[in-house]
């Protein structure tokens, strides 16, 4: 029998020291201004997770949770009053302490990193890594600064101008730079619908999602209310396209440029939803009887920074970054959740690491990506993460990776283990 090489056999090692996950559930995530989450708030659906995390371990103790880190991009104040607000409404004590965290696409993946940085250097035992956003509320002008420092729009360094870039434009010039097709974006933005439709037709996504209930108001094309508002449940992503057809997306004109590939078809979904990851030290969870509950273990994740106009080829940086560190190599992966923010991004960074034939094998994104189930800025990091675990405990696949590129000019990674 081969040896597990040096890198892989720590990895998979266990410690009392270990950062360990009991819970990762997320909300639906829904398609903004026209989904079923259209009208609830980001706080809202913040409680939701919070709440479902207390509800799956009904023998912890609300107190022994000492922080909680949420990941919100668009937000008034950041999110931070409206998510204490939340934290307590579902019944948090005031002992539990909570902040926000920004990092943008990777805002709730950099909150489990921050958690478990509290974790493993003694400030806490436990703690959640949550995010959310409502990005139909809080779209728009909260994207992109309209009140900035007149230096910074004249910049004489262009990479400080190129921060404000709309993000779509950094996808053309990632599609033109690296040769990436519009009908190569569009092939895969239709294998992404095809995969998360088969992934929700099967049940894949029932033991991660958390229902919402909420209320929905019917409006027409002008914007006007239609019959009363409603009391709905909602348990399903929105935005999944089943039948979507490459003859379809051939169709739709590009959504930035004039002469571009990136349409509204190959591009990620505005949406909002909401995810939550509960984190405890592996002695912790000993002691407290919670062993058993375990599900997978956080290892460690990489940040780097990259060109801002070319922002989306931040994984095939990231990732590399994240594997050296711990001694790996992409063999060394059973599942990969890369973040499809535009197809060309997407695509690229699968050709930057070598993951094209994991991709076709359906080791990448196996359950569809953001193209098809949407991408709540805050929130994402954390869903990524919960579809990850749920997945590998599906697969029985040990090792996995989650990656995103961020707005700006960055790209991150964070390397989980399942239990």
């Amino acid at each position: 029998m081969a040896s597990i090489p040096k890198g892989l056999k720590a990895v998979l090692s266990k410690a009392p020291t270990d950062t360990v996950i009991l819970s990762s559930l997320r909300t639906p995530v829904c398609r903004s201004y026209k989904g079923q989450l259209k009208d609830a708030y980001p706080e809202e659906l913040l409680s939701v997770v919070l709440k479902a995390t207390l509800d799956a371990h009904p023998n912890l103790d609300p107190a022994e949770i000492k922080d909680v880190a949420v990941g919100v991009v668009l937000s008034e104040l950041g999110g931070s009053k409206a998510g204490r607000m939340a934290m307590n409404h579902v019944g948090f004590p005031n002992s539990t302490s909570l902040y926000t965290v920004n990092r943008a696409c990777s805002s709730s993946l950099q909150s489990i990193t921050m958690v478990s940085a509290q974790i493993q250097t003694g400030m806490i035992d436990t703690g959640i890594a949550a995010g959310t956003e409502s990005m139909t509320r809080n779209y728009g002008s909260r994207a992109i600064p309209v009140d900035l420092w007149p230096e910074l729009k004249d910049s004489p360094n262009r990479h400080a101008r190129d921060c404000i870039m709309p993000m779509g434009l950094t996808s053309e010039n990632v599609a033109q730079r690296h040769s990436v097709s519009r009908e190569d974006q569009d092939a895969f933005a239709v294998e992404s619908h095809v995969r998360a439709a088969r992934a929700r037709e099967s049940g894949a996504f029932d033991g991660e999602i958390a229902p919402v209930h909420t209320r929905f108001q019917e409006v027409d094309k002008a914007g006007n209310k239609v019959g009363e508002e409603k009391q709905i449940t909602v348990t399903q992503d929105d935005g999944i396209r089943p039948g979507v057809t490459l003859a379809a997306l051939a169709k739709l004109k590009p959504a930035f440029k004039a002469d571009g590939t990136s349409t509204a078809g190959n591009s990620s979904q505005v949406s909002d939803g909401a995810a939550a990851t509960l984190l405890m030290r592996r002695s912790t969870a000993t002691a407290l009887g919670l062993g058993g509950s375990v599900i997978g273990k956080f290892v460690g994740a990489s940040t780097v920074g990259c060109d801002p106009d070319e922002m989306g080829i931040g994984p095939a940086i990231a990732i590399p970054a994240l594997l050296e560190r711990f001694g790996l190599q992409n063999k060394d992966v059973d599942r990969w959740e890369i973040n499809e923010a535009f197809a060309s991004q997407a695509v690229y960074s699968l050709r930057a690491l070598g993951l094209e034939d994991a991709w076709a094998q359906g080791k990448v994104n196996p359950d569809g990506g953001a193209i098809a189930l949407g991408h709540p800025l805050g929130a994402t990091g954390a869903r990524l993460t919960s579809t990850l675990l749920h997945g590998l405990g599906r697969s029985q696949g040990e090792v996995g990776v989650v990656s995103m590129c961020v707005g700006t000019g960055m790209g991150m990674a964070g390397l989980f283990v399942r239990e």
